[in-house]
């Protein structure tokens, strides 16, 4: 007699977290399997400002950002980061391609990123790795999870 369970073993789950990609202005967005999605997300422009809502907080950094290439299907998203001189992230946060895209493929959007020490802004970068995917791990899910993931998001320290 011949019997299969699908609770008795795991059938090789695995997870592979991609590398991060090299952060700049214009990137070229990639999948987790390192794979260019046809997308394109740039830094149009960025100031020190106070935001409007909060201006006693004293300046942030407000910049505009831009997708070119997203179709209705994909949804791509990156991480921004405000960086130093050094390239070292001052503030991030992931900026979705979602929000912003119009006809043809485009779309321009802005954001604020909150840093302790908004004179030591250089600028601001994108991380290409698209972090728009919630595909399970082989912990959540040993059944159907596992695969290439994302690297973990940018974050404060990160050398970019």
């Amino acid at each position: 007699m011949l019997a299969l369970s699908s609770c008795s073993s795991v059938w090789g789950c695995s997870d592979t977290t991609a590398k991060r990609g090299q952060a700049a202005v214009r990137v070229q967005v990639e999948n987790a399997s390192g794979q260019r999605l046809g997308v394109t997300a740039e830094v149009v422009d960025w100031r020190l400002a106070p935001h409007p809502q909060t201006p006693d907080a004293g300046d942030m950094v407000h910049f505009h950002f831009r997708f070119d290439g997203v179709d209705e299907y994909s949804g791509p998203a990156v991480d921004a980061c405000a960086v130093d001189k050094k390239r070292v992230a001052l503030g991030c946060l992931t900026v979705y391609s979602s929000d912003v895209s119009g006809p043809g493929g485009s779309g321009t959007g802005d954001d604020w990123l909150t840093v302790q020490h908004p004179e030591q802004v250089a600028g601001v970068l994108l991380v290409p790795n698209d972090q728009s995917g919630g595909r399970p791990t082989c912990e959540r899910d040993p059944k159907d999870g596992g695969g290439p993931h994302p690297p973990e998001p940018a974050s404060v320290g990160d050398q970019l």
